[in-house]
């Protein structure tokens, strides 16, 4: 019987999933394995009945398929709210077991949920305390993410990325860490608030890095943004530099503070930046 089992990779492979979506389909009993010489193995009979109940390979369902989208974001932001980090961490779980990529749930599920905490805070629904409580949690959630994210293998070249002086929000740059490396790209993440002469510094300790990435949440950061583009600029000219997030406009904002445009959320960064490693051949 042995001779027919086949590997989570190839599992995940044949399934069009993540590694990691496989291993929780087994964690939770959805798809039946045994350990063969320390390793988990499947009946790969049992796949089509996996990916019937899966939705769409890869794809968070929206349409009554698996856990909807919008169910799974209401579900962790409660969850965030409450300050309660397994019962969170239970809802990326589910996220990764329904099919979803790991980009998506940091993106849409993951993301998303933080946005709507955001959204009621802001409405006068929840508290500053609830914010924080929340903000705390969602942190550590993209840190357990990160390893499952990334992309094991050879680096399609560096990005730097962090946020202005004054700009104290560092999870969307954090969002967009995870993105990036799960596109197999080395980033070197260097948080909130970054003096100007640092992320300058940074840039110029990369080593060569495909682009630099400033990341703005909100409020008026005209002019911090514009001091690190001019001083990433004289350190190394040849480095594009993106600027995008909830406090930049559009392009033509991003055009203003001179540099190129990143788009509102991690995936429109990682499409920027693919766009410049393509111009580099």
């Amino acid at each position: 019987m042995a001779a027919h089992l086949i590997s989570l990779q190839e599992a995940a492979d044949r399934l069009g999933v993540h590694y990691m979506t496989v291993y929780r389909y087994v964690r939770t009993g959805r798809l039946p394995a045994r350990r063969v010489r320390g390793q988990w193995q499947v009946d790969p009979s049992d796949l089509p009945a996996v990916a019937a109940t899966a939705g769409s390979p890869g794809r968070l369902s929206a349409d009554g398929r698996g856990i909807a989208r919008t169910e799974l974001r209401r579900r962790l932001a409660d969850r965030l709210v409450a300050g309660d980090e397994p019962g969170s961490w239970a809802v990326v779980e589910a996220a990764l077991a329904s099919g979803a990529t790991p980009e998506e749930v940091v993106v849409e599920v993951v993301g998303t949920a933080m946005r709507t905490v955001g959204d009621r805070w802001q409405t006068g629904e929840l508290t500053v305390d609830d914010e924080h409580r929340a903000s705390s949690v969602v942190i550590r959630l993209v840190g357990r993410l990160g390893p499952i994210v990334a992309r094991r293998g050879p680096k399609r070249g560096t990005i730097v990325i962090g946020t202005p002086p004054g700009e104290r929000h560092g999870l969307p740059t954090a969002l967009a860490t995870n993105v990036l490396r799960g596109r197999g790209y080395d980033v070197v993440d260097l948080g909130a608030d970054v003096p100007v002469e640092a992320f300058a510094a940074a840039v110029e300790k990369a080593a060569g890095p495909l682009a630099a990435a400033i990341g703005v949440t909100g409020g008026d950061h005209d002019r911090g943004v514009r001091a690190v583009i001019r001083a990433i600029h004289q350190t190394a000219p040849d480095v594009p530099v993106f600027v995008g997030g909830a406090g930049v406009a559009d392009a033509a904002h991003a055009d203003r503070l001179g540099a190129r445009w990143a788009g509102k959320d991690a995936t429109a960064l990682a499409a920027a930046v693919e766009t410049v490693r393509g111009e580099r051949g």
